[in-house]
């Protein structure tokens, strides 16, 4: 067990613990007054409430469980993704509740106590229910997305335990006054410990999400530290712990936590600065006065049921267990499973599942033990070395289920632990049919090494040196425009460079600062238009549209072009555009931009272009697609030609913006229906091409 993954889970459980404990607390105290006879009333109905919401929870987090062992890898992504995500929402609105409502919370809870306590057992039995359901279920939710965050480990259930006992046991002793304790600013300060917890499961979540190809961006990498960090030291283990970010990171996953950490940090300090909320006191319908008859009566029928209750005590506890189990059971038995054959598989320092010596045709189940010192990913590999299971993170002393579908072929598995070198399992062979409607050979996806694509990137970068060569000397064209003070022509010669960069194909600031030089927009910069760092490309163009002058414009043509001279001598370079890993990002990213930006008038700045520069940017696609189709095809048969087809669909339908001289129609004049024809067209290709950052990824350690 990890100890870092308990202690963020220690707070989940103590607060979740105490915030259900203090209403149980108020409720119990609730039942226990002075009933006007003179006697006590019994407790049982609140026990009973509380035990409800247990057996609730538990049945819930037993289907969450059930679920993720009988789907499929991919189906358990899915799911972890989307439990992940809501259960970061349901925390989130616990906790901005609870800064806001803090101040007022015990004389809240009372209030509606006293309510409970005048409409009788009963009442106080669907209190305790409900404070304690909400919180077991949240808890629930929470610890198993925290759990599959920490690769299955024990901890998150080891620091929940702990919490949860903690907080048992200070509210007894706050049910029996030994102890008095401002509970508020407790729960106020421990608030933002658990935003920056769930600001990680919310990232892990979108992680998973993006592995079951659910979220696009997979491959969209904002920093990798798997080769450089060992994950199992202890830093990076509290780290992970405490934050559950990862050594690898997409590009969504630092945003939305960055964004989330921002936005529910600020909701917190507004909701702390909010006017305390003032108990509205309960409408007369609410409850029955307890001197009308109407009101003797019902607490009559109350206490007969709760003495009922109190006489039968196990017999009822039973049955309030035994119906969440039953629905429970029956629930499971609907889940999706097939004729799954479970086999045990255990991964040690030394030996990648040693027992791996056969194997069933069709669905599998793999449960893989990790009994070595380290967190370990496990792939089920084919013989062509393609991924048909995986195991992402494996944390040491846990086991996990490993779905995959096998058909016949060799099978073998592959460990691969953090900072050390990868192993092998011995090959089994498979025969039989995995069945008539699953294709083996599509299930699996066979690993790309950095050698698989120095190639078409050493193809690439031929094809982008030739296009800076052109560009260079259409910027001088530009210059000469200028030069001589004819605007005119310079609005002419703008467009040719502009068409040129973009067949660069330099997506997602692939060239770094040059590629910002020679292209960017002005925003984010402190004085926008007019701020001295809006160079190149854009600032010509927004110049040549809005009036200015040769003379203001030639010092930045001039500048352009020794930016392009220097993206020539750097096209090559690993932080630019020379790194083989983002090639096939690129065949999905260019169309990307240009719907994003292009399409939308976004990076518009005067010249109309939109139509133009998404006509160039489908060119530099069919580049790119065209050096990466062998790759392509021998793991998704026909997508290199149904994205062609796509493509050509979409060059149809830029081509019937253009005029009848073959120049391109102003934005505001293009009919909506051609608009809508270029959307479409586009928004099917990238449908298409979004699996090849996926199939071309490049595998760890190659």
């Amino acid at each position: 067990m990890h100890w870092s993954t308990a202690v963020p889970n220690l707070v989940i459980g103590l607060r979740e613990g105490l915030e259900a404990g203090l209403v149980l607390t108020i409720l119990l105290a609730a039942a226990r007054t002075s009933a006007p006879d003179g006697s006590r009333r019994p407790t049982a109905p609140v026990w009973l409430g509380a035990l409800a919401a247990l057996a609730c929870a538990g049945a819930f987090a037993a289907v969450l469980s059930v679920s993720d062992s009988v789907l499929s890898s991919t189906g358990q992504e899915a799911l972890g993704g989307l439990l992940s995500v809501l259960a970061v929402g349901l925390i989130t609105a616990m906790v901005v509740w609870m800064r806001r409502a803090s101040a007022s919370l015990a004389g809240e809870l009372r209030g509606k106590v006293a309510v409970a306590s005048l409409a009788g057992p009963a009442a106080l039995a669907a209190a305790a229910f409900l404070a304690v359901g909400r919180e077991g279920l949240e808890t629930s939710l929470f610890l198993w997305t925290a759990a599959r965050a920490a690769g299955s480990s024990t901890g998150p259930l080891v620091g929940a335990a702990i919490g949860l006992a903690g907080a048992a046991v200070l509210c007894f002793l706050l049910f029996r006054r030994a102890i008095r304790w401002k509970v508020g600013p407790f729960l106020n300060r421990t608030a933002v410990l658990l935003v920056v917890i769930a600001a990680g499961v919310l990232a892990y979540g979108l992680g998973d999400l993006q592995d079951a190809g659910w979220i696009p961006g997979h491959t969209w990498t904002a920093f990798d530290l798997t080769s450089s960090v060992d994950a199992s030291t202890w830093w990076v283990a509290l780290v992970t712990g405490l934050t559950d970010l990862s050594p690898r990171m997409t590009v969504l996953q630092v945003t939305a936590w960055a964004v989330y950490l921002v936005l529910t940090l600020r909701a917190l300090a507004v909701a702390g600065r909010a006017p305390t909320p003032q108990p509205e006191p309960a409408p007369a319908s609410a409850a029955v006065a307890p001197g009308t008859a109407e009101g003797a009566g019902r607490r009559r029928r109350g206490d007969a049921l709760a003495a009922r209750l109190a006489s039968r005590p196990w017999r009822t506890a039973g049955v309030v267990v035994a119906v969440p189990a039953l629905a429970a059971v029956a629930l499971v038995q609907l889940l999706p499973r097939s004729s799954a054959v479970a086999t045990t598989l255990t991964v040690t320092d030394t030996q990648c599942a040693p027992g791996f010596s056969t194997a069933s045709a069709g669905t599998q189940v793999f449960q893989v033990t990790n009994s070595s010192s380290r967190i370990v990913e496990v792939n089920l590999d084919d013989a062509s070395g393609g991924i048909v299971g995986e195991i992402e993170t494996l944390a040491p002393g846990t086991t996990a289920p490993m779905s995959a579908t096998l058909g016949s072929g060799t099978y073998t598995v592959k460990c691969l632990p953090a900072g050390s070198d990868a192993l092998s399992s011995g090959s089994v062979q498979v025969t039989g049919s995995a069945g008539s409607t699953v294709d083996t050979a599509a299930l699996a996806v066979k690993p790309v090494s950095l050698d698989d694509l120095k190639g078409p990137d050493a193809a690439y970068q031929t094809y982008a040196a030739g296009q800076l060569t052109q560009l260079a000397a259409q910027v001088a064209t530009l210059q000469a425009d200028l030069h001589r003070g004819d605007l005119a022509a310079a609005r002419r010669d703008w467009l040719p460079p502009q068409l040129t960069w973009e067949r660069v194909g330099a997506s997602y600031d692939s060239f770094g600062d040059l590629g910002a030089a020679v292209d960017a927009l002005p925003d984010g910069l402190p004085q926008g238009v007019d701020d001295p760092g809006f160079t190149g490309l854009r600032r010509l163009e927004f110049g040549l549209w809005h009036g200015q002058s040769a003379e203001e414009l030639l010092p930045v043509a001039d500048q352009l072009a020794k930016d392009v001279a220097a993206a020539q001598a750097h096209l090559g370079d690993d932080d630019l555009a020379g790194d083989p890993t983002q090639l096939p990002v690129r065949a999905h990213e260019i169309l990307e931009d240009a719907l994003r930006d292009h399409l939308t008038g976004l990076d518009d700045n005067g010249a109309g272009a939109r139509y133009a520069m998404t006509a160039a940017d489908v060119d530099v696609t069919r580049t790119v697609l065209s050096e990466l189709a062998p790759l392509l095809d021998a793991r998704r048969p026909h997508l290199v030609a149904t994205a062609d087809a796509q493509l050509d669909r979409l060059d149809t339908a830029l081509a019937a913006t253009r005029t009848a001289d073959g120049t391109w129609t102003a934005p505001a004049d293009v009919p909506h229906a051609q608009q809508q024809a270029v959307r479409a067209s586009i928004g099917a290709v990238l449908e298409t091409l979004s699996a090849v950052p996926d199939l071309l990824e490049v595998s760890p350690g190659s």
